[in-house]
């Protein structure tokens, strides 16, 4: 059921949001050097696959550009990933796919998020939904990522792995759309 959805929803995505999606890689391409940003990282098993997103930082400077901060702010360059969806290397709900180092290296029963795809949308991702700024205003940043934010977001991802339904994946994904669109205007 969940599979289906996955791929009925990103197809009509696709196709409806086709042309916003190249419109944004044309103009992150005048922007950033580049349109599309492609990135290693761990999916479902532990195993590595590329994620596609629009590409927000400057290829020269490496600044996140003024186009950049708009899509991230509404998430809209995450778009790419309906590709990953349809391709079944994600799925709209689960743990936001992170970069090897992370989940590839859970221990003990917290080994059990990989059994799930990585999805677009998160519990944990709701709560962290400006995570970027979060780490912006501490002192260690990556300290700050590694010792609080990422184990709470195991827990989180460990409590959606137990108790997960289809009816949940709705509920989460309609909260995070209006988290993304509706509380941030």
């Amino acid at each position: 059921m969940k599979r289906f959805f996955d791929i009925l929803l990103s197809i009509f995505l696709l196709l409806f949001l086709s042309w916003l999606i190249v419109l944004l890689l044309l103009i992150a391409t005048f922007d950033t050097g580049n349109g599309l940003f492609l990135q290693k990282r761990i999916g479902q098993y532990g195993l590595p696959f590329t994620i596609f997103k629009i590409r927000t930082l400057n290829l020269y400077n490496n600044r996140i550009s003024t186009l950049g901060q708009l899509l991230r702010r509404y998430k809209l360059d995450e778009l790419p990933q309906l590709l990953n969806i349809l391709l079944g290397e994600m799925s709209f709900v689960g743990p936001r796919p992170d970069l090897p180092g992370y989940y590839d290296a859970l221990q003990g029963e917290a080994r059990n998020i990989l059994e799930l795809k990585p999805g677009l949308f998160s519990i944990a991702a709701l709560k962290y939904i400006d995570e970027a700024s979060l780490l912006r205003n501490q002192k260690h940043p990556l300290k700050y990522n590694d010792e609080i934010i990422f184990p709470d977001k195991v827990k989180m991802n460990l409590e959606y792995y137990y108790n997960r339904s289809f009816i949940g994946d709705i509920k989460i994904l309609f909260k995070c759309v209006k988290s993304i669109f509706i509380s941030r205007i």
